[in-house]
């Protein structure tokens, strides 16, 4: 039997990433609360959030510094934006402190509400920069298979699972999809994790050159894949695509909204994996999610165009009411806070060999081909049989409860 508050959400919401007609029979799970690592349901049980969220609430629930960092701010200036010129403190000195912690060169920041429309404006800002360059056919991205980078009618582009594509008309014209670089999954039979990353490359120089090098604009990876399977790259990985990229002058791009700040063990995870983009997109751990707000890492040479073409058209055509939000900036400057006094950074690469060693434990489990992980992220593939590989047949998720009433 439903309750009045899942009936409520039936009639009245529809859900991301649901199948919307089973929902109607099984219902929300409505939660109430949160604390440190649990979040509560309406019934008063309790659940550890694994998933921190969305891969976001790392610092937990009902973090007193943030909630009262945000409490302060909306007291004070609960909001004005960063249009014609306007701008305040807290947005300023954010941006200070992530250039003080980037892992590459850094000129300006831009803020947005979320890593979708951060990625989204990489793609505006690349495909503008071109113009400016007098390169108007350069303007082609690759991402690469089970990618994940959003969910605007760009960023969805990007992503490279089929869910994300099929009847939304996706992806546009002008993206491409590279493989995926799992060694496990894709690797050819004796080939070595250098081995592989070498032909990862040699297919990505081979689709750059059947395009155009004219036409390639931009690369976007995750420096570890989440939503396509916490895949880790395999050894050699993006040194040897970078240097494909290099050749052919393709902007490197990092999708760091699931592995900045620290999940890695490192600040931003292109450190850990040895990628070296030219910018960077990050968002959910910059507020611990307390706070929708999004970073993109601009670089000097493209800041220049930015301004020279502004100077030339008249403005910066481009901008979010919620950028650089006060009490979004507010409470990301106390989650850094947190993150440098608290030690996060050195918690994670102490804790972490542990997580990775107890993962990779289950690996002699009969039903788990690999069991895979960087810092505190990890990930198992299933399987029916570790010698072959074959994975087990897709089924539809349903509820349990759901089960249970029809067999009743």
């Amino acid at each position: 039997m439903l309750t009045n508050a899942q009936v409520r959400d039936i009639e009245t919401l529809v859900h991301p990433y649901t199948n919307l007609a089973s929902h109607r029979e099984s219902g929300p799970l409505v939660l109430e609360r949160g604390q440190g690592v649990f979040v509560q349901d309406i019934n008063g049980k309790d659940y550890i959030e694994g998933m921190a969220g969305l891969w976001c609430t790392s610092l937990g629930y009902s973090n007193a510094e943030l909630v009262e960092a945000a409490r302060e701010q909306m007291s004070k200036l609960p909001f004005t934006h960063l249009f014609s010129g306007r701008s305040h403190d807290p947005a300023i000195e954010l941006a200070e402190k992530l250039k003080e912690i980037s892992p590459i060169p850094v000129s300006k920041i831009y803020y947005g509400s979320s890593g979708s429309d951060a990625n989204d404006t990489q793609i505006k800002l690349v495909w503008y920069m071109n113009n400016a360059l007098g390169r108007p056919k350069k303007k082609k991205f690759i991402a690469r298979l089970k990618g994940y980078h959003g969910v605007t009618v760009a960023s969805a582009s990007l992503t490279g699972l089929p869910y994300n594509h099929v009847d939304f008309d996706l992806p546009i014209q002008g993206i491409l999809h590279t493989s995926c670089p799992h060694h496990y999954r894709y690797g050819h039979a004796g080939e070595s994790e250098l081995a592989f990353s070498a032909r990862m490359a040699a297919e990505m120089e081979e689709m750059i050159l059947r395009e155009g090098p004219e036409t390639v604009a931009a690369f976007i990876a995750e420096p570890v894949m989440g939503a396509g399977g916490a895949v880790t790259p395999p050894a050699g990985y993006f040194e040897a695509i970078q240097a494909v990229l290099a050749r052919y002058d393709v902007l490197m791009i990092a999708d760091e909204v699931i592995t900045g700040f620290g999940r890695t063990g490192e600040w931003f995870g292109s450190t850990a994996v040895g990628y070296k983009p030219d910018t960077l997109s990050c968002a959910k751990a910059l507020t611990s999610a307390y706070f929708p707000l999004s970073a993109i890492f601009i670089p000097e040479h493209i800041n220049d165009i930015l301004i020279d073409q502004s100077r030339k058209i008249g403005t910066f055509g481009h901008g979010n009411t919620y950028s650089g939000h006060p009490v979004g900036c507010a409470v990301a400057l106390k989650t850094l806070e947190i993150y440098h006094r608290d030690k996060i950074i050195e918690h994670v690469r102490k804790v972490g060999p542990r997580f990775i060693a107890r993962l990779t434990a289950l690996s002699e489990h009969p039903l788990i081909g690999e069991a895979r992980g960087l810092g505190l992220i990890g990930g198992i593939e299933f399987v029916r049989n570790k010698v072959t590989k074959e994975q087990f047949e897709r089924r539809s998720l349903q509820n349990p409860a759901v089960l249970r009433r029809k067999k009743a």
